[in-house]
Parts: structure tokens; C-alpha cells; sequence
């Protein structure tokens, strides 16, 4: 009977609770400029298709995605949770209708946070995140394997990589990272810069290994081929699927946006 009562205040906090935010956190062993690029790609696709995204800087560094939008030196989501900005302050509205926000300014800011600043951040963002569709995350992890927030490990978890053997392997040693200080749990591959072929190809030899090695699941998010297009339509400031919509680029990320619309 305890069990059951459990169970049923479990059940009643969740639904009060309201809809489990989606927040997508994305790992990259390619050049920044790269992850920017697919991030602000994709995020621009998801709007197409009605979602309501936020972008989310999580990197320590100055070149994340908020540095592909001009906006590294705006305030913060830990200049929320220290009270010294309100919320609406801090999300930046950008182009193809997307929102923008970064965790904080500089390493710093991150590295000497307290327990009590942590647990306000992770509350600020649980907010944040509660408040929009889809929150995309430019993450990284630190020097001890971990997310800044909490959060950003329980959605889903994206590594980005390309069809080249160095990226290869620095992709595998990334998830074996995450594997020993997540457990078991599934991780998305994502293959940039290479042909459907390709991308199947290194996929599947990828989720043997890790299987095999490490079981656990990998899953296919999908792959985004070279495309001279997604340069061509950053200069103009612009996402390729807006300015070159029959470009190779485009259609691939119609197809992610529209399997993450639908999981």
C-alpha cells in the first residue's frame, strides 16, 4: 500500500508538473564552425515545421553558437539565476525565428560557481526550458565528464561527427566519455559533411563497436551531406533551407527536423 500511495503522489507531482520540456544537447568532435552551422540549421528547420526553439550556449569558450549570432557578450542565464537580470532580459530573439540564450559569459563564470549558484542555474533552466518547444544545446563536457545542468543529461543526447577515421575515433572516445559517467543509456549519431551511404556506413560500424564494447544502443539521427550551399547562405546571414531550398543541405535537414518533429 505504500508502495501504491508512492507511486500515486509520484504520478499527480509529474502531471502537475506539465509536459517534460524536450531538450536535445549537442556533443561535437568537428570545428566549431561546423556544430554553429548544423545547429543553426537544424533549429531553423524545427521552426518550419511550427516548433518553438531555443538555442542554448553552453560552451565555456567564446566561439559556441551565440559567437555564429553576434551575442557572446549579452547576459546570461546565471545572471538570472544570481537575480541580477530577469528572464526576458536575457533571450535574444534571432533570425529565422529562433531564440537564443547563453548559460553564462566566459569559463569563469562557470567554473566558480557554488552548489547553492549551481542548483539556482539548474533552476533557471528548468524554467526556460519548460517555457519552449524544442531547447537545442551547444554542449561540452568539463573536466570531470559532466554537463553544467543537470537537465542537459536527461534529454537527448547528440554526438556530431563526420565520415573521416580521426573524427571516427575522437566520436568513439567521446561516447565511451559519456558512457562512464552516465551508465548505460542510448546516444544519437549524428554524421555531418558525407552521403547517406557514408553516414549508414559508419553508423552501423560505429553501433557494433559500441554495442560490443560497451553496450549500449546507439541511435541514427541522420546525415547532413558537404554542401557548398551552407557557406553561400551564412554569408548572406541567412539559413540554407531559406535561401537555397533545393540545395542538397536542405533537404537533409528538412528530413532531421521532420524525424525530431515526429519522436
Amino acid at each position: 500500500m505504500a508502495n501504491f500511495d508512492f507511486d500515486q503522489a509520484e504520478g499527480l507531482r509529474r502531471m502537475l508538473a506539465g509536459p517534460r520540456p524536450r531538450i536535445l544537447t549537442f556533443l561535437s568532435v568537428l570545428r566549431d564552425e561546423e556544430k554553429n552551422a548544423m545547429l543553426a540549421n537544424l533549429g531553423a528547420s524545427l521552426v518550419q515545421t511550427g516548433s518553438d526553439v531555443l538555442l542554448v550556449d553552453a560552451r565555456s569558450a567564446s566561439k559556441g553558437i551565440a559567437s555564429r549570432f553576434g551575442a557572446t557578450r549579452r547576459a546570461s542565464l546565471l545572471d538570472v539565476a544570481r537575480q541580477e537580470k530577469a528572464l526576458d532580459e536575457v533571450v535574444q530573439p534571432v533570425s529565422q525565428g529562433l531564440g537564443l540564450v547563453s548559460l553564462a559569459r566566459g569559463r569563469q563564470s562557470l567554473v566558480s560557481r557554488d552548489e547553492a549558484d549551481a542548483q539556482r542555474l539548474a533552476n533557471t533552466f528548468d524554467l526556460l526550458a519548460r517555457q519552449a518547444g524544442v531547447v537545442m544545446v551547444d554542449g561540452e563536457l568539463d573536466a570531470n565528464d559532466s554537463f553544467p545542468v543537470p537537465a542537459m543529461a536527461e534529454g537527448q543526447i547528440v554526438v556530431q561527427m563526420s565520415p573521416g577515421a580521426a573524427s571516427i575515433k575522437s566520436a568513439y572516445s567521446l561516447i565511451k566519455r559519456l558512457n562512464g559517467c552516465m551508465g548505460r543509456r542510448s546516444f544519437g549519431v549524428l554524421v555531418t559533411g558525407a552521403s547517406e551511404e557514408e553516414a549508414h556506413l559508419v553508423y552501423e560500424n560505429m553501433a557494433r563497436t559500441a554495442s560490443r564494447y560497451l553496450a549500449i544502443q546507439l541511435n541514427s539521427m541522420g546525415s547532413v551531406p558537404a554542401d557548398e550551399h551552407l557557406n553561400r547562405a551564412a554569408h548572406l546571414g541567412r539559413s540554407v533551407i531559406d535561401a537555397f531550398p533545393l540545395a542538397g543541405a536542405s533537404v537533409a535537414f528538412r528530413r532531421l527536423a521532420g524525424q525530431l518533429s515526429l519522436s
